[in-house]
């Protein structure tokens, strides 16, 4: 109740949901290219601006390893973030990020969305290894990934995604999930995979044909022209937690399930040095 002019009281009428303003939420975009010199990958261009934020540590080898960093400390429904990568002509991007990313609960009608533009020139290499994506109960995320490659670029890459942590005793039962992957090279679409888990996420996976009760999983591409070459020992690596296939030349690809994120680790680790060939970012570890 409130009082008029004349102190007379006077109801006051909750607001309709309409007439709610959103909360804040959280923008980032990031840029950044590695550029070969004197046979080294150094930064080239860099632009980052509002929650994301990239780190270069000092690292052995003649790559350039960027480290991504949101400082929101997770995605939420209307969050909308960028990240454009490009290894410039011979040079070596190695992109990781600093910790798992969390998406958290959504505001009903609110998805975040989070958009990565990956761009390869002829005779570079780059190396898409992000940590987990851990899945909240009631999250909403739609993620974008899209390539180009030149005719003899190199791409690997990497998405963990954990449907709540199990050691938390955490389930997913209301979610919504999607992850797009476009892959071109030369202007020519390669790859393309559309992965989707809405509504009750743990009853999905649970069923034999789709996660036979795996609370983890992770998609595992390799655009190389050599890429058959690698077909055998990425089978080895993941063992019977995934399938792995050489969908055309030059291009593999492998889904690899885990009870939790800890048993996906063990798999994916050997599978991404077995394909990069060199150490996998520190910020990965077990």
């Amino acid at each position: 109740m409130t009082r008029d002019g004349a102190g007379a009281a006077v109801p006051v009428r909750p607001m309709q949901p309409t007439q709610l303003s959103k909360q804040p939420r959280a923008r980032g975009r990031a840029e950044v290219s590695a550029r070969l010199r004197g046979g080294v990958s150094r930064i080239g261009d860099l632009h980052q601006a509002g929650s994301s934020k990239l780190l270069f540590p000092q690292v052995r080898g003649a790559a350039l390893q960027a480290v991504s960093l949101n400082t929101a400390g997770g995605v939420t429904g209307g969050d909308q973030f960028h990240m454009a990568a490009r290894a410039e002509a011979g040079a070596h991007l190695v992109m990781t990020t600093q910790a798992a990313e969390r998406v958290y609960r959504a505001q009903p009608g609110e998805v975040g969305q989070v958009q990565t533009r990956l761009t390869v020139a002829q005779g570079g290499r780059l190396d898409w290894l992000p940590q987990e994506t851990i899945l909240y109960n009631h999250a909403a995320l739609h993620r974008r990934l899209e390539a180009d490659l030149a005719s003899d670029a190199r791409l690997l890459a990497v998405e963990p995604l954990i449907l709540g942590r199990a050691a938390m005793g955490e389930v997913v039962q209301q979610a919504q999930f999607r992850d797009c992957w476009r892959i071109r090279r030369d202007g020519a679409l390669v790859f393309a995979d559309n992965l989707s888990l809405s509504g009750d996420v743990q009853a999905l996976m649970a069923r034999s044909g789709t996660g036979g009760g795996a609370g983890a999983l992770a998609s595992l591409l390799l655009v190389d022209p050599d890429a058959d070459l690698y077909l055998d020992r990425l089978r080895d690596a993941i063992g019977g937690q995934g399938g792995a296939s050489l969908i055309r030349p030059g291009v593999l690809f492998a889904r690899v399930l885990g009870s939790d994120g800890f048993d996906l680790r063990r798999a994916l680790i050997p599978a991404v040095q077995a394909l990069s060939g060199a150490d996998i970012p520190k910020t990965w570890m077990l």
